[in-house]
């Protein structure tokens, strides 16, 4: 369920480009939470916000190249280092594809910040929803979504993980992409 927060000033972009790297972004989005970007359901709850400041301004004054910045939100347990480090390169590459050569191509225009909401702070739908929720729902089985989450929690706590199920491993396989699998720990 990720949800993304698109800072993109006015006239920076092509209606056209814009449509085009928002398409883009959803995907990556998808994909850097482990998620597959061709599941409906999952593309259902991955929402993009897009903001439209008039100005931006650097060191006080108007910018002359256009500013970007992006809040990738994800559900706690999503995001490691290197899927935080791939998703900021990712956005990037895809922002300054999209200016088609109209600016120079600087990196240092576009800021990306993802940010993990704690466990339990989640709502939608009227109610509070966990990642167990979440992944329960992109799968189609709430076990398989309970079982991932307290993988994914127990490993982040660094706790020996070590009985898995049938379905722990297909689940983790169906939310796990090439964005990077959930690295298990081995018994000693």
């Amino acid at each position: 369920m990720p949800q993304l927060d698109a800072y993109i000033p006015a006239g920076a972009l092509t209606p056209d480009a814009e449509h085009g790297l928002i398409a883009r972004l959803t995907d990556l989005l998808i994909r850097h939470e482990g998620a597959d970007p061709a599941n409906e359901m999952v593309r259902s709850i991955a929402w993009v916000f897009v903001h439209r400041p008039e100005s931006v301004y650097v060191g006080g004054l108007p910018s002359a190249a256009p500013r970007y910045r992006f809040i990738a939100s994800v559900p706690e347990g999503q995001f490691n280092a290197d899927r935080r480090q791939a998703i900021v390169a990712d956005i990037t590459e895809a922002v300054l594809d999209a200016e088609q050569g109209a600016h120079p191509r600087d990196p240092m225009r576009v800021w990306v910040f993802t940010p993990e909401v704690p466990d339990g702070t989640w709502g939608g739908a009227g109610s509070i929803v966990t990642l167990a929720d979440i992944v329960g729902l992109a799968l189609g089985d709430m076990q398989q979504g309970r079982e991932y989450a307290e993988r994914v929690f127990a490993e982040r706590r660094g706790e020996l993980v070590t009985a898995t199920t049938r379905s722990d491993e297909e689940a983790s396989a169906r939310v796990t992409t090439e964005a990077g699998p959930v690295q298990r720990r081995q018994p000693s």
